[in-house]
């Protein structure tokens, strides 16, 4: 990061973003890439770029876009979502998502795009599902929008590369401060015209950061160490997961580097409380969530087990 070289990227002239930028592009197969701040900012900018005001946008009702990001397409952009629920292995089931496709009538909002995520919750979504997205996208006119936060995870979990996964969306959000470690940033990749619709709203939404290649050289070390490492989170996932349920514990089946856990039979307040006082933190929370990454190693993840053995 000290020895980036740098420019003004909000006038293009950044080269490390630029390289950041390309790599991820070229890694996808889409012709552009956009770095921005944060994840949030990231598919707001993919949200504003699709659609207009009185559009709409379809995603899980789990979805990070919809739930966790603060409405900021309603609030900033007059987009309307419409959730559907998710299937058990976090796809949407496309019937249902047909059934909340609106007319084309001035009574209702146009729907204009499809979001999914992956991981979903830590759960992979199916190759072949993907490869469904297609057809169903051209017949109902619909464009498709991937958050890709945790798409090196789901890379590495079924064996495919991040083309396989990203072929069939018109854009995809990446993001490089998860499992990957860089301190901060992701970056929003589609084609060429998606991208510069993108790059406008980043500027009126402060994204714009100047020097950036401080940060994208974080990313482009992460991109070249430790995507393989990722590997290493889910194992320990898995074991972490598999140590529960041997407390006694009721976990869900673990994909990659996400275990969750049911304290339903406990008082999450208390639980959290007590794993504190033994140097653990987590949320209270009857569906608890642990993630694993690259600041988690065997000690610590012994760690978090004795203090749930001593904490239920």
């Amino acid at each position: 990061m000290q020895e980036a070289r740098l420019g003004d990227d909000v006038y293009g002239e950044d080269p490390t973003v630029r390289e950041l930028e390309e790599t991820l592009a070229e890694m996808t197969g889409k012709e552009a890439g956009l770095f921005l701040p944060t994840g949030t900012q990231s598919n707001l900018c993919a949200l504003l770029a699709h659609c207009e005001r009185g559009d709409e946008y379809i995603a899980g009702q789990s979805a990070h876009i919809y739930r966790y990001e603060g409405g900021g397409g309603a609030v900033l952009g007059g987009v309307q979502p419409q959730p559907v629920e998710n299937s058990h292995d976090g796809s949407l089931d496309l019937d249902l998502v047909a059934d909340v496709i609106k007319p084309l009538d001035f009574h209702f909002a146009r729907t204009k795009l499809l979001c999914l995520e992956n991981t979903m919750q830590g759960r992979v979504l199916p190759l072949s599902y993907l490869q469904s997205l297609v057809p169903f996208a051209q017949e109902h006119g619909l464009q498709l929008h991937l958050d890709g936060a945790r798409i090196f995870n789901a890379a590495i979990a079924c064996g495919a590369n991040l083309q396989a996964l990203s072929y069939v969306f018109d854009s995809v959000s990446i993001c490089l401060s998860k499992g990957l470690g860089a301190p901060a940033g992701s970056v929003l990749v589609g084609n060429a015209s998606v991208i510069a619709r993108a790059r406008r709203w980043r500027k009126m939404l402060g994204g714009g950061m100047r020097q950036s290649g401080v940060l994208a050289a974080a990313g482009l070390y992460a991109l070249k160490h430790n995507i393989h490492r990722l590997a290493e989170d889910h194992a320990r996932a898995s074991r972490l997961a598999e140590g529960l349920r041997a407390l006694g514990l009721q976990v869900e089946p673990v994909q990659t580097n996400m275990v969750y856990v049911d304290c339903s039979a406990f008082d999450p307040s208390r639980l959290s409380k007590r794993l504190l006082e033994q140097g653990i933190k987590v949320n209270a929370a009857k569906r608890l969530r642990l993630v694993t990454h690259l600041d988690i190693d065997d000690e610590a993840e012994g760690k978090v087990l004795q203090a749930f053995k001593h904490s239920i």
